[in-house]
């Protein structure tokens, strides 16, 4: 496994460069950053503590500063330190700037402002939060994306990815012996999914989960027939309602979100 230091700058949360570096970084077989993150950088002060990091330990240094004076002084530092130093978004916008034939305006954490689209997804948060685990059932048609599924299929996680999209999202448990109940009429007009996944990795996530929490073991929770039967019976409802099915077998929680949210897409043009 081969390591290295990794330095990324942003002039605001740092969300964008963490993800496209470590988006790229996926591509690489048996590398291992140890990352450095450098966040709301706006003043020379700053980028002179940057420089003395980037001395302590070298290493590559990706950023996203929109300001040109900030910009340049960490290039500068960089440069004889033979540091590579990467800009993120500068290929990006001056490539849109000339097609568009607009003006940019540089202003740090624009991305970040609290526009409407900001307060959907807050709105969104709130909604999954109240509506996870089957909570709240009696107002769940007011959201967008139902998704059922047994336990630890990755249901909740995937709520929340979606909340980040401004999706309203609400989980529901399929549990053994418990018949569902919520009335099929009425969420109707949502896109309602299933998560499945295979039976012997499912035993696995449980009885790691049931380890993590000292309880005991020796449950159907974990006893792969009961699970595959679980499973199974969970498939058949899905199937007698006409609901998508998602396997969750070894996917992340991106790509399952991603398959949902072209589901979602389809829907929304259907009933337009």
């Amino acid at each position: 496994m081969k390591s290295f230091n990794l330095h990324l700058v942003s002039d605001s949360t740092g969300e964008t460069v963490i993800t496209v570096a470590r988006a790229c970084l996926v591509q690489f077989d048996d590398v291992k950053p140890k990352e450095f993150i450098w966040r709301m950088v706006r003043n020379r002060a700053q980028v002179d503590d940057i420089i003395e990091g980037v001395k302590k330990n070298p290493g590559f240094v990706l950023y996203t500063l929109v300001n040109e004076e900030t910009r340049d002084a960490l290039e500068e530092g960089c440069r004889p330190l033979k540091a590579p130093c990467v800009p993120l978004l500068e290929p990006v916008i001056g490539a849109m700037g000339s097609y568009l034939g607009a003006e940019v305006h540089a202003r740090p954490g624009r991305q970040h402002v609290m526009d409407a689209e900001y307060f959907r997804r807050i709105e969104a948060m709130h909604f999954v939060l109240s509506h996870d685990d089957g909570q709240s059932t009696w107002d769940m048609d007011k959201g967008d994306v139902l998704i059922l599924g047994v336990s630890r299929t990755s249901k909740t996680p995937t709520c929340i990815y979606l909340a980040n999209r401004g999706i309203k999202a609400a989980n529901i448990p399929i549990v053994p012996g418990v018949p569902f109940t919520v009335d099929v009429e009425k969420i109707k007009h949502l896109l309602v999914v299933g998560l499945t996944s295979d039976p012997k990795l499912l035993v696995q996530i449980r009885r790691n989960r049931l380890k993590m929490l000292n309880q005991d073991e020796r449950t159907d929770y974990v006893d792969f027939e009961t699970v595959t039967q679980e499973v199974n019976d969970a498939r058949r409802l899905f199937t007698k309602n006409n609901w998508p099915i998602i396997d969750v077998t070894r996917k992340s929680i991106e790509e399952v979100s991603a398959t949902i949210l072209q589901l979602y897409n389809r829907l929304r043009v259907e009933q337009t």
